[in-house]
């Protein structure tokens, strides 16, 4: 990873809404940067181990309902004369709550569908994501069902001088999601530069070897569960915390399908991949609004993912990397032989 570009490009975010200060554009940055957080949380398991997940918006799910229903607190009757009542948390209190429930979620679909591959592995996902949706839809003493949650709480920080303040503007939201999704990047980064990463890369490139000089695959394969779940969970709390209203819709299956396009796209596998992938084409029906009708923004939206994938099957990251190498290369070498023809010379 080149730290100085990562740097650099993190304090040009930071920047944005100083230099373009418009609530709404501010508003389409921070949405899509919460779907930049979730597509990093699935390039740890489809990227770097080589498991799809087609499920992976359960994990989101769960993070926004936990998270919501910490901070508005509940009282639910389970039937047998049990009853479970939670008087409201703070808010930052909830949030760390959703992100442990959605590691321990992540761990217990990791442990069971791991134990499977391939097709298998997609259809348990798919099925975990269906019920998490059927249960917010149906158990309306705990998520109102349809009618949704509203009036969630904003997350707050303490200023000096100023006490506690909510992050309701839509700068202090987006300079939020940018934190988060800094911290997502740099905990990725850290571990697939790190042993138990290369396990994981390992396994993504040859499971049968990997195994052969013991590396246990479920272990390592749960643990990107654990995380990538972790970190969704994130996004999902951030999103409860910002929009303030969530329903059974955030289950839905297209924000799956919206995830692995960022991934894809992105450049699978690359930590840069779905921060490229998620700010194209998560920008990009917003950037379309107004211009075309809406039926014709989504044939260009598949478009270009058609064409991504057909002429840069890696990705747009990689073809990145590939093209300044291409560019360096040439340059490169009449600098190496004009170092020998100088050495030459010198010797004669």
């Amino acid at each position: 990873m080149n730290w100085k570009f990562f740097g650099v490009f993190v304090v040009c975010l930071g920047l944005f809404p100083l230099v373009w200060p418009d609530p709404y554009i501010l508003s389409v940055m921070g949405s899509a940067g919460i779907m930049i957080i979730a597509a990093i949380s699935l390039n740890l398991l489809l990227g770097y181990t080589g498991q799809l997940s087609l499920g992976h918006a359960a994990f989101f799910g769960i993070g926004a309902y936990t998270s919501a229903l910490m901070s508005l607190g509940f009282n639910v009757d389970l039937g047998f004369g049990i009853t479970v009542q939670v008087d409201p948390k703070p808010v930052w209190a909830a949030f760390a709550t959703a992100i442990v429930v959605t590691a321990f979620f992540g761990w217990l679909v990791g442990k069971l569908a791991f134990k499977v591959r391939g097709a298998y592995f997609v259809v348990i996902t798919i099925s975990f994501a269906q019920v998490m949706r059927m249960i917010s839809l149906n158990w309306t003493d705990l998520t109102e069902g349809p009618m949704g949650m509203i009036s969630i709480p904003p997350l707050s920080l303490w200023l000096p001088g100023e006490g506690v303040v909510n992050l309701t503007s839509k700068a202090e939201i987006y300079w939020l999601v940018l934190a988060v999704g800094v911290i997502a990047y740099l905990l990725v980064a850290m571990l697939v530069k790190s042993r138990q990463g290369r396990a994981m890369i390992a396994l993504r490139e040859n499971e049968t070897l990997a195994t052969s000089v013991g590396i246990p695959v479920t272990y390592f394969l749960a643990l990107a569960a654990v995380i990538s779940a972790a970190i969704a969970g994130a996004a999902g709390g951030l999103y409860a915390h910002t929009v303030r209203i969530i329903d059974p819709d955030v289950f839905l299956f297209i924000y799956t399908v919206t995830m692995v396009i960022m991934v894809v796209a992105g450049g699978k596998g690359t930590l840069g991949g779905p921060v490229v992938g998620g700010l194209i084409f998560g920008l990009m029906p917003e950037l379309l609004r107004g211009v075309v009708q809406p039926e014709v923004q989504w044939v260009i939206y598949g478009i270009t993912m058609i064409l991504i994938l057909l002429f840069l099957p890696r990705g747009l990251v990689p073809a990145i990397y590939d093209f300044i190498a291409w560019v360096r290369t040439p340059i490169a070498i009449p600098v190496r032989e004009s170092k020998r023809a100088l050495s030459a010379g010198a010797k004669s």
